[in-house]
């Protein structure tokens, strides 16, 4: 046999690999975003159950975000020196725990430590799909594997609207939590199955040995890699916005200001999810058209911003307009994505876990901000100004992150 040709029968057992990855990637990160949005249906039931106020769903999700942000730099050395198979796998046990610990929460504030160990297991789910996926693949394909594995994710988002608030409805919102940790842990044993850190069809690349102090200046170098702030400032506010709206604020303004119940209330945020679904599924195609990474993420950040400006300026607007603000926001906010490639295209393959994380740092601090800084602004603002002062602020947010994006070079898909 010739170097390079593979044996026989491996083109069909490569491509078998590739579903299996494909499919736990995306039933891992379906998980965290099932996780990270469940919280919307069932806010404010939660809440008034708990004996707290509307600031709860604020810091609960930032308690998520804050979980997530201080174990980026942890999971970027264990991606690369572990690898993302056994890293996940291992962390989905916390998972579990703070999935659980949310359904057996007597008061606000161990609800807040259960959203804390549940951020802490999902800390590592995103960053290994952006490893896998650009060791799977490279160049303009990484942007389209991403966009298919994060649209795929999205049933996590779906689940988390109109199903989740009819099993609430069936088990209360306790069992609907305690059913999630089942889930949780029945994902984690598919993920071992089928996840593998490296294509079957070519050798395992040399990763050079280090030590604690070879990969802690590994860390550095990322941070001095040139064109990296520009990243950060766009990542640092592109998700967060439109997941602080849907995992934390959708609900509860749909309740207040339209009066909705928990089953309409899902059914809008599933209409969001999926919004943001096909926003995935045609960004990829989009940025090998326009071979531009730049002004994809600007017009469409542009796009997300207005969606909020114009909640910001009539949130007592009438629900169909509502509601059509709110999914556009989500068909926008596909383009962190991009960012994600953007970033990705930034380091050199032996550094690519700690360079995703680090660049996924910007979004778990922003993710971890926006929810609480707009739930103070909620929880202080005067009577009628609560969802102007939040949507304005997150409009405000996104444009300023643009603003920094926008100093940066592009880093077109194909060179």
């Amino acid at each position: 046999m010739r170097d390079g040709e593979l044996p026989p029968g491996a083109e069909g057992t490569d491509h078998g690999a590739r579903r299996r990855l494909f499919y736990a990637l995306a039933l891992m990160t379906g998980a965290s975003q099932f996780h990270r949005a469940a919280l919307g249906v069932v806010g404010p039931e939660l809440a008034a159950d708990l004996g707290a106020g509307p600031a709860l769903l604020g810091a609960a999700n930032g308690a998520f975000f804050l979980a997530l942000l201080l174990l980026q730099v942890p999971v970027g050395l264990a991606l690369d020196r572990l690898g993302p198979r056994l890293t996940v796998a291992a962390l989905s046990l916390p998972a579990a725990l703070g999935a659980l610990g949310q359904a057996l929460a007597p008061e606000g504030g161990w609800f807040l430590l259960a959203r804390f160990v549940l951020g802490l297991g999902c800390a590592a789910s995103f960053m290994g799909a952006v490893v896998l996926a650009a060791r799977w693949h490279g160049g303009p394909a990484l942007t389209t594997a991403l966009a298919r594995i994060f649209a795929s994710s999205q049933a996590g988002v779906l689940l988390a609207g109109a199903p989740f608030a009819w099993v609430s409805g069936l088990l209360g919102w306790r069992g609907a939590y305690a059913v999630s940790a089942a889930m949780t842990l029945g994902l984690a044993w598919l993920w071992w199955r089928w996840a593998r850190d490296d294509p079957p069809d070519r050798p395992r690349p040399h990763r050079p040995a280090e030590g604690l102090g070879e990969a802690l200046r590994g860390q550095l170098t990322v941070w001095r890699t040139p064109g990296l702030l520009p990243v950060l400032a766009m990542h640092l506010v592109g998700y967060a916005a439109a997941a602080t709206v849907l995992a934390v604020w959708a609900g509860s303004y749909l309740a207040e200001v339209h009066g909705l119940a928990p089953g309409p209330r899902g059914a809008v945020l599933g209409a969001m999810g999926g919004a943001l679904v096909l926003g995935l599924l045609g960004i990829g195609p989009l940025e090998r058209r326009l071979n531009t990474r730049k002004w994809l993420v600007a017009a469409c950040c542009l796009g997300a911003a207005v969606s909020l400006g114009l909640l910001a300026a009539r949130p007592g607007a009438p629900l169909p307009a509502a509601v059509a603000l709110l999914v556009l926001l989500c068909l926008f906010s596909a383009f962190p994505v991009v960012v994600v490639a953007h970033g990705r295209s930034l380091f050199p393959d032996h550094l690519v876990g700690r360079g995703a994380t680090t660049v996924n740092l910007a979004q778990t601090l922003g993710s971890a901000a926006l929810p609480a800084l707009t739930g103070w602004a909620v929880a202080v603002a005067p009577a009628g100004e609560a969802w102007p002062i939040a949507f304005g602020t997150l409009a405000g947010c996104l444009l300023l992150g643009l603003a920094g994006y926008l100093t940066g070079r592009d880093a077109p898909p194909r060179g």
